[in-house]
């Protein structure tokens, strides 16, 4: 089995090229919201955590922004409840799917959390800033302070950049993308073909 982690800045379009792949793509921001909507045991720890911030269940995002914006030690706060869920449910994304060829992780933290083994393949989007802030403005939610913070908790783009074993490059244009996304997997293919 191949596992691809797709790596890069926030906005970068990480999600809509782990989807171009066309195989099973497990992506962790869909199961923050997941476990926000349906884990009760998650509100119980995070309500014992941040009182002051999360009333209510189903967990609300904007509990969680206020707790984040208030204080930037709630962000750890609200890490160490949810990534060991997140890790659970990873791994019985990869038990599911055991027999599949290729996975595609679309996880922001991969690289920070030590998430990935030495066996994944890093795929990083490079996007132009100026993009990414503009596709960042259009999001119903879009928050810049949320987005300095969370970027903070992220290793520097070089780093991730150095670290990647392959580079694509995302001007926001979908045909191009798909293009490139075929290009990038034939080359993952015979790569793997040729190392083993």
């Amino acid at each position: 089995m191949i596992k691809i982690g797709i790596i890069g800045d926030i906005g970068s379009g990480k999600s809509f090229v782990a989807k171009l792949f066309g195989y099973p793509v497990f992506n962790a921001d869909r199961e923050v919201l997941s476990i926000y909507r349906k884990n009760r045991n998650c509100f119980n720890k995070l309500k014992k955590k941040l009182p002051k911030f999360i009333i209510s269940f189903p967990i609300k995002k904007k509990e969680l922004k206020d707790a984040i914006l208030e204080n930037k030690n709630n962000l750890k706060k609200i890490e160490s409840v949810v990534h060991p869920e997140v890790q659970k449910n990873l791994k019985n994304f990869i038990k599911l799917n055991i027999n599949k060829k290729i996975l595609i992780f679309d996880i922001p933290l991969l690289m920070e959390n030590r998430i990935y083994k030495k066996n994944y393949i890093l795929v990083f989007v490079d996007a132009k800033k100026k993009d990414i802030h503009k596709k960042l403005k259009q999001r119903k939610n879009y928050n810049e302070k949320i987005i300095k913070k969370l970027r903070k908790s992220q290793l520097h783009l070089e780093i991730k950049r150095k670290k990647a074993h392959y580079i694509i490059k995302n001007k926001f244009k979908k045909k191009k993308l798909e293009i490139n996304v075929k290009i990038l997997l034939k080359k993952i293919l015979k790569n793997e073909r040729n190392s083993t």
